[in-house]
């Protein structure tokens, strides 16, 4: 006799990956700051302000290698201001964060990617005026044309540079991208700019993939495409930290869930607990309106 399908959060045909995901986060404590097994990126004392308003206090937070970790928070809980601290596009005001054990502590945003830490953005931010080949190709890290001293010596780059538009052409075709391939990026609609940006980030091999509110503005067809996208980059051996309103996403995409509010860390655990984390339903959504969306997830 066949055994049924394993059904979690109310997905069936759960990948053997997942499964290994989810039982590494199993005996983890659902508290904020909980620690987990094998984190790949840590965060410890991080508080940023902007005069006298602090959108990020973040006491301690780890984000588990291997696995698709949401967080999740209203409108102006220090999310995006999270990633942004996280990932150098912004210097908090004290704390220490790492990737991979190595301190991030004054490493450019440039040199967090080449490290495999990518992240995208809530706005696209594609070259409009550039093709969608030559948005991917830029993609790419450690490419010897860009010094000048090999870019007047086209045998140095020419080789790597055919195996990056190869690369490029496998990811466009991957994300159904590859009719618009000398498209200017201007001319793609909001939903497939995302895929452009998700595509192009993995242009860096990445072993930590950040993606910030990847759903917003896409139309339910190409929703269900991300989530099998974003559900394929941890089947391939990659993290997934992304921010993310539509809670049936969050419930059917997540191993793990951490809830922001106010700029602080309120709550962790796997979605169910969350769910039904009585914290996270009265500061979060923090009305029985917000109790029932929560208890419908």
């Amino acid at each position: 006799m066949d055994a049924e399908p394993l059904t979690v959060n109310g997905s069936a045909d759960l990948s053997e990956v997942a499964r290994v995901a989810r039982g590494a986060l199993e005996g983890v404590p659902a508290t904020p700051g909980a620690g987990k097994p094998d984190p790949i990126m840590t965060a410890v004392g991080v508080r940023r302000s902007f005069g006298g308003i602090v959108a990020v206090d973040v006491d301690r937070v780890e984000i588990q290698r291997g696995s698709i970790t949401a967080l999740i928070g209203p409108n102006g809980a220090g999310k995006t201001t999270f990633f942004n601290l996280m990932t150098g596009f912004d210097a908090p005001d004290t704390g220490a964060w790492s990737f991979n054990g190595t301190s991030l502590e004054k490493v450019a945003a440039h040199r967090t990617a080449a490290m495999g830490m990518v992240r995208t953005f809530q706005l696209t931010k594609s070259l409009t005026k550039m093709s969608v080949i030559e948005n991917m190709k830029l993609g790419a890290t450690g490419q010897r044309g860009e010094k000048w001293w090999n870019g007047v010596l086209p045998f140095r780059w020419r080789a790597q540079e055919t195996a990056i538009e190869a690369r490029a052409d496998e990811l466009l075709a991957r994300f159904s991208l590859d009719h618009m391939r000398d498209e200017y990026a201007g001319t793609l609609s909001g939903g497939q700019r995302k895929l452009l940006e998700m595509s192009r980030a993995l242009m860096t091999n990445p072993q930590l993939v950040m993606l910030d509110e990847p759903m917003a503005g896409v139309n339910p067809a190409l929703k269900q495409s991300l989530n099998k996208h974003i559900r394929g980059l941890r089947d391939e051996g990659m993290t997934v930290l992304f921010v993310e309103h539509d809670m049936d996403m969050v419930h059917d995409l997540s191993d793990w869930v951490i809830v922001m509010a106010e700029g602080r860390i309120i709550a962790e655990g796997t979605p169910d607990q969350i769910s039904s984390n009585t914290a996270v339903i009265d500061a979060y959504l923090g009305t029985n309106q917000g109790k029932s969306l929560l208890e419908d997830m």
